[in-house]
């Protein structure tokens, strides 16, 4: 699946001088005293603390939709991915519920961090795309010169006007704004709207099992509702339930995962309800107080995490989740994320399911060869999955490729 146009922003400033200088402050605070420094989390601890607030150390029972407001939304660059998240990760999950949520108009699928689609909670995209708004106009300043002598409010009303008419694919909205501006670019004047307008991508696209194009409506349209009466929040707000999903972290890691820069001003605020801890190499990073920090030594089980997961996606440093050497098969070069598994927490190889003829089988490609009880345990987990993702299969299997 090609990655939406709207690429990452990367992240810039505010890396190791503001680090310095909120870990000065957090020193002082009681919840890490200043005579001690503060604690070194390594990367098995680490990478406990990310599983365990992931909901990958075990299944959680919890409402889908709360789920999805816990992990600040899923990136949904392709459509199937979060139904497979969401099932490594809920207990009992049932597909159809995101699709009926989607329906609903209580989640939907709209552009937020770094530019990318994510599946969110419609409470979460009332306050998460104007916090995130910035990343897009970094894109738009990257073209100033071709849009120079564009009037984009006038172009970006009249799309407003065709999109809330009636959903419209690009090409049709392409088309039609060709009509009406025969003077410019109509790709060029497609590509600036997406920027600048919050766009749902409406079902069918995206409801598991269906079929359908992507056509798009915009935010306001589909919720059909107040804006001024949706709840707003700052961007520490923000960065706090990034944590909640994803800490302990660095400023450059909560910069990496939403796309904005000049966040260590926003730690700092945050400084005295936060902990501080630095890394294997020295970096400092920060916590919730009360945030799961399991012991390096709990047991991890077998999962399967699927393309674009925000699991790999989160931080600067990657080094809780996966290897350098593994990270260069897992992201190629035209922005795919491969689907990953976990063993003991920690990426060890892809996979993928292809159906034919009734038959559903999952490809393993492992990075090493496979001991035995890893081997039984992907079967295991690999043929859960198969089940729930195509009950209908007349048969399922599970298939090893040489490391």
């Amino acid at each position: 699946m090609t990655p939406d146009p709207a690429n990452t922003v990367p992240a810039t400033t505010d890396t190791a001088e503001a680090d310095t200088a909120i870990a000065e402050t957090l020193q002082a605070t009681p919840a890490t005293p200043a005579t001690t420094g503060p604690e070194t989390l390594d990367r098995r601890a680490l990478n406990r603390a990310l599983l365990a607030r992931q909901m990958l150390l075990e299944r959680r029972a919890m409402p889908v939709l709360d789920a999805i407001e816990h992990l600040v939304g899923m990136q949904s660059q392709a459509p199937n991915p979060p139904y497979i998240g969401l099932w490594s990760r809920l207990a009992g999950f049932d597909f159809a519920e995101v699709g009926e949520l989607m329906t609903s108009r209580r989640a939907l699928r709209i552009v937020l961090m770094r530019g990318t689609l994510h599946l969110v909670s419609a409470r979460d995209a009332g306050w998460l795309r104007p916090l995130t708004q910035a990343v897009l106009d970094g894109h738009l300043k990257s073209r100033a010169a071709d849009l120079d002598g564009v009037d984009l409010d006038t172009i970006t009303a009249e799309a407003r006007k065709l999109l809330e008419d009636d959903p419209r694919t690009d090409k049709e909205l392409r088309a039609l704004l060709a009509e009406r501006f025969p003077d410019h670019d109509a790709a060029l004047l497609g590509w600036a709207v997406r920027l600048r307008l919050p766009l749902v991508q409406v079902p069918p696209r995206g409801v598991w099992g269906a079929s359908g194009v992507a056509r798009h409506t915009t935010l306001d349209a589909w919720l059909d509702d107040d804006p001024s009466t949706r709840p707003a929040m700052s961007l520490d707000e923000m960065v706090l339930r990034y944590l909640a999903a994803f800490g302990p972290a660095s400023v450059r890691d909560v910069q990496h995962w939403s796309g904005l820069a000049r966040l260590g001003e926003v730690v700092e605020r945050l400084a005295p309800r936060l902990l501080a801890f630095r890394d294997e190499n020295g970096r400092t990073l920060y916590d919730l107080p009360d945030a799961p920090r399991p012991d390096p030594g709990t047991p991890a089980p077998v999962r399967f995490v699927p393309d674009f997961d925000n699991l790999l996606l989160s931080h600067a440093d990657r080094a809780r989740i996966i290897t350098e050497e593994h990270r260069a098969r897992i992201f190629t070069v035209n922005g795919i994320i491969r689907a990953t598994y976990l063993v003991d927490g920690f990426v060890h190889g892809m996979w993928k399911i292809e159906k034919k003829r009734g038959e559903a089988v999952l490809r393993v490609t492992p990075f090493a060869p496979v001991p035995a009880p890893e081997r039984t345990a992907l079967e295991e987990e690999g043929l859960r999955l198969l089940s729930a993702a195509h009950p209908d299969a007349k048969t399922r299997r599970i298939e090893f490729a040489a490391p």
